[in-house]
């Protein structure tokens, strides 16, 4: 039945793409509305007075932030389940997580319970952010992962959206409904993904690896040959897939968790675990999470009634979302690196002048103007985000790692944003209680110190095939100078890393003309760069 109904049987090519990469938003989409529910519910009466939470703002900051320690270990289990049952079935178990744990979360009544019911939801949506960019990037052309990673954010924040706006709207109700409504609204996305994901094609990467052959030249067919199997695209992206499989042999197969961090080999995925991970972690720090979590307390800190408090908040994730579309058409433009440049130093700027205008002595001045240049700046710094910091490092690592780690890379991305995530979730409402004002200057200089790090550790990726990033990240230093200079002592050329290779097969072509000539398929595939991006 669900064979007859694969949406691979009716839809080819660019709109087989867009497809599942809608299926993959809705993932984000329940990713961001679960980011952004929290800051509805912590601000609820009734919530704090079921929980205990009144005058204890360690424990309400730490309800939130364990949420992130179940998303570290969903990370970690759906990177090993994607690699053994498939991406769609990874999928699928993730959102069995979510939903049992939205259930739970919906009906607490206590703290234990909430913090358990919250672990829970983080694990499957570990699960879902480990293995969804992966599903993704697996499908997707090579010229097209950039676009539909920036795409799909836009919808994540449009879950964050929808759960900012339904806590104003609930915000003259009283009881229970005002916080367990916007909790369990969450299980309907959840749902509808976990029945509707079956029906979408199975990474074939990942079926050629199972010997599942003929499933895979069937799905290759429909995304690259307008469903003709004999295609050359197809032919071309099923030999190239077959020949990493060879070489993922070769190298023993796929390494566990603990070898990628620490085990150096030829191709030293070490490195890549660790600039992943970093960059997540760096994300956080750069203080989204109180902008985003704890919006309303930020716009009540700059003068605001809460009710205007809530209304600002609500605007401001609507232009947040709208920024995000900015990246679609400026990261394959103007490159990663320089995309985080700009956004930390207008990011940087931007919490600054929050703080500055915050201040309790400047608000006595003027509390209403110095009130609104305040919440201009918190606009200002999350449209910032969402055109730079957001996007990438959820990029980065869905380029930088090899196909044979690429699900578990992807985990150990997800660990590095639980560890940041949590961090912050847990000291920004004693900060913001403690020092007020301030915790929007020191959020400021994390931003600027994130500049040197990313000019110093993170090469770029832009316009480069994953066959030439394989090359550039198999160096041992982290630093970018050295790494190039490692390179070259190689005979390695930073900026064309694949010429020697390309040199010596053509001369392989020129001497093997001379006696047989070479078969149209390899012809083609010599004269095709980055293909190899399609597995």
């Amino acid at each position: 039945m669900l064979q007859s109904l694969q949406i691979a049987n009716y839809l080819r090519g660019n709109n087989l793409v867009i497809a599942i990469n809608s299926a993959a938003g809705l993932s984000i989409f329940f990713f961001g509305y679960d980011q952004g529910v929290m800051s509805g519910v912590n601000i609820s009466p009734d919530y704090k007075d079921v929980m205990g939470l009144w005058d204890n703002e360690a424990l309400l900051g730490g309800i939130v932030a364990v949420y992130y320690a179940g998303t570290l270990i969903g990370a970690l289990m759906g990177g090993y389940v994607g690699d053994k049952i498939g991406r769609i079935k990874c999928v699928v178990v993730g959102c069995i997580f979510a939903i049992f744990g939205a259930a739970l979360q919906t009906a607490a009544t206590n703290v234990p319970w909430m913090i358990c019911s919250r672990i829970i939801t983080g694990i499957g949506t570990g699960h879902l952010n480990a293995i969804v960019p992966v599903w993704s990037a697996e499908t997707s052309h090579y010229t097209s992962r950039g676009m539909f990673i920036a795409m799909e954010f836009t919808l994540n924040i449009f879950g964050v959206v929808i759960a900012y706006w339904i806590a104003y709207g609930l915000h003259n109700y009283e009881g229970g409904f005002r916080w367990r409504f916007p909790i369990g609204f969450q299980i309907i996305p959840l749902v509808v993904l976990c029945v509707f994901i079956n029906i979408f094609p199975e990474s074939p990467r990942w079926l050629i690896k199972k010997g599942r052959t003929e499933e895979a030249l069937h799905i290759l067919g429909a995304l690259r040959g307008n469903g003709d199997v004999s295609h050359p695209n197809v032919t071309r992206e099923y030999e190239e897939i077959k020949e990493t499989l060879l070489l993922e042999e070769k190298q023993g197969g796929e390494p566990n968790y603990w070898d990628m961090l620490f085990k150096y080999d030829e191709f030293n995925i070490p490195r890549r675990v660790h600039l992943s991970i970093w960059l997540q972690i760096i994300q956080e720090l750069t203080g989204i999470g109180v902008i985003t979590v704890y919006a309303p307390e930020s716009f009540a800190n700059a003068g605001f009634s809460e009710r205007t408090s809530q209304l600002l908040s609500g605007c401001n994730n609507v232009s947040y979302m709208l920024s995000t579309l900015v990246a679609v058409f400026t990261l394959d433009k103007w490159g990663r690196r320089f995309t985080l440049f700009y956004g930390a130093v207008c990011q940087g700027i931007s919490l600054i002048m929050v703080a500055v205008l915050t201040k309790p002595d400047i608000m006595a001045q003027n509390q209403t103007g110095f009130g609104i240049g305040g919440a201009v700046f918190i606009f200002c710094y999350t449209a910032f985000f969402g055109m730079t910091w957001l996007t990438v490092p959820w990029l980065y690592p869905v380029e930088i790692y090899p196909l044979r780690v690429r699900a578990r890379g992807g985990a150990w991305s997800v660990v590095g944003w639980s560890i940041g995530n949590a961090v912050v979730m847990e000291i920004t409402p004693p900060m913001l209680a403690g020092i007020g004002w301030a915790t929007f200057i020191l959020f400021g200089a994390l931003n600027f110190l994130a500049i040197p790090i990313v000019w110093a550790m993170y090469p770029e990726t832009m316009n480069k095939t994953l066959e030439e990033l394989d090359v550039i990240f198999s160096t041992r230093s982290l630093l970018v100078w050295n790494a190039e200079k490692e390179l070259r002592d190689k005979g390695i050329d930073p900026n064309d890393p694949l010429a020697n290779l390309q040199r010596a097969e053509k001369v392989q072509v020129t001497e093997s003309s001379t006696s047989t000539p070479p078969s149209t398929t390899s012809n083609e595939k010599k004269t095709v760069p980055g293909d190899q991006d399609h597995a």
